[in-house]
């Protein structure tokens, strides 16, 4: 069975957070609740999550200082945010949700569909991730670990290769044509998305090609966190 990916969903109204189930359930992913930044945080220590959605607005620790620690943390630091807050406060408050290290920024009430639409990004992206480092730590096995080099190995580590470098290739493209769209774009969420998904792609990349025979480089090639 393919593992399903997490998705936390923080926010002090259980209300919202029945919401955000009902448009993202959809998505079959696994949805974890969480009615508080302290809460969430405790989430992060156990769980590995795809994306996160984190109310601005809630009392105590509110979202913009939830989100500090998280990014201060190596574990949870690469995790995408999406901010989501009920009151628009102009471009300052937008900014300060990006400078805390939101990926996207989203006014209350949003449309359902576009948010679903954003969410999937994400865990399809996790989920790509998860499996090329599966892989990436097979096939580094096969080359550098304690298999015999007969011919058939050799011939079976690089049909895997060749798989990855495919995979890889077709997200690469679907974030070159997203970041042609974006070239006239004056979206700012949407920009720092597609920024967010160039670095993790550009680190797959480095790991996928450091893989490569004849490479030169006798290190353990290391794979790349979610960057």
């Amino acid at each position: 069975m393919v593992q399903k990916a997490k998705i936390l969903l923080v926010d002090d109204r259980p209300e919202n957070l029945l919401a955000l189930e009902a448009i993202l359930s959809a998505l079959d992913q696994t949805l974890v609740r969480a009615s508080s930044g302290e809460e969430a945080l405790k989430a992060l220590l156990t769980d590995d999550f795809a994306v996160i959605l984190l109310d601005v607005q809630m009392p105590g620790m509110d979202g913009f200082e939830t989100a500090a620690h998280i990014k201060r943390r190596e574990r949870t630091r690469d995790i995408p945010i999406i901010f989501l807050t009920a009151i628009n406060h102009g471009p300052h408050h937008t900014f300060r949700g990006y400078a805390a290290g939101a990926v996207d920024y989203i006014s209350k009430p949003f449309d359902p569909w576009v948010l679903r639409a954003k969410v999937s990004v994400f865990v399809e992206l996790y989920m790509k991730n998860v499996k090329l480092r599966e892989q990436a730590s097979l096939l580094r096995l096969q080359l550098e670990g304690g298999q015999p080099a007969d011919d058939e190995d050799a011939k079976e580590a690089a049909g895997l290769l060749a798989e990855l470098s495919a995979r890889l290739a077709a997200v690469e493209e679907q974030a070159e044509a997203l970041s042609k769209q974006l070239d006239e774009s004056a979206d700012a969420a949407a920009v720092a998305t597609a920024a967010h998904l160039e670095r993790k792609l550009t680190g797959l990349r480095r790991a996928l090609d450091a893989l490569e025979p004849g490479t030169g480089n006798s290190d353990t090639p290391s794979v790349p966190s979610q960057n």
